[in-house]
């Protein structure tokens, strides 16, 4: 009965809620320091569209920091912690589009080439919702190959902050009242005739750059290094 009940829309709804005025009061009592955000909103100026990414375990604080200046998709999965996701963004202004690596696919991905195309950035946590934890999935580089958009990531961390060691994204999990860093990473590029083999070396100097960011931000506010996953999240079912 429980697991039926934590199934119910409702309940959804209620938890992405209070899930959002939670991250509202505590980036709105820490104190930042805000690093290359110029860089991504100079892009997205230049551009007129990004491929905006930010690993699971740090993508709560995100969508803070996005000024609704225009438009941004997201992509995410139709489980539950997808849904939560969802309605934590919207709340931010910022679309979805339902679907993921194992389910939807082929039509998810039909409507973020479209929002490229015109003009509308869009937004891809490349680690779920299946992981490994911090990796990178190709499907970002897939996106700005066919677009020629670049990919710009996000990380954050907070001092003090909680992790939930046992999640398989290693969740951060901040304290309201203490110091905080955001930091973007340079635009990454991919060209149109890049073979097999040069999008995977894309793909691991996006993530390489994307996980030393995050740990030296870590590491500047004395929070613990989180370590990269190996192994896909447990657990996971294609079906709800």
């Amino acid at each position: 009965m429980l697991k039926k009940f934590s199934k119910l829309p409702c309940l959804t709804h209620f938890i992405s809620f209070l899930c959002y005025w939670y991250v509202k009061f505590v980036a709105l009592t820490t104190r930042w320091e805000r690093r290359n955000i110029d860089v991504f909103y100079d892009n997205l100026k230049k551009h007129k569209a990004v491929i905006f990414i930010a690993w699971h375990g740090r993508i709560a604080f995100a969508p803070y920091f996005w000024n609704r200046s225009s438009k941004l998709s997201a992509l995410v999965s139709p489980h539950r912690d997808g849904q939560l996701i969802a309605g934590l963004l919207n709340r931010f202004g910022i679309e979805n589009i339902s679907g993921s690596t194992n389910e939807n696919p082929r039509s998810a991905a039909v409507k973020l080439l479209r929002e490229l195309k015109n003009d509308a950035s869009i937004a891809i946590i490349p680690d779920g919702p299946r992981g490994p934890s911090m990796t990178m999935t190709m499907s970002p580089i897939y996106y700005a190959k066919t677009t020629g958009k670049p990919v710009i990531g996000l990380t954050y961390s907070i001092a003090k902050s909680k992790i939930l060691n046992k999640s398989w994204d290693r969740m951060l999990i901040p304290l309201p009242f203490h110091k905080g860093i955001v930091a973007v990473t340079k635009p990454f590029f991919i060209p149109k005739n890049s073979s097999k083999e040069d999008l995977e070396a894309y793909r691991l100097q996006i993530e390489k750059e994307m996980n030393e960011l995050t740990w030296a931000l870590d590491r500047e506010l004395n929070m613990p290094k989180i370590k990269q996953g190996t192994t896909p999240r447990k657990h996971y079912e294609i079906k709800d």
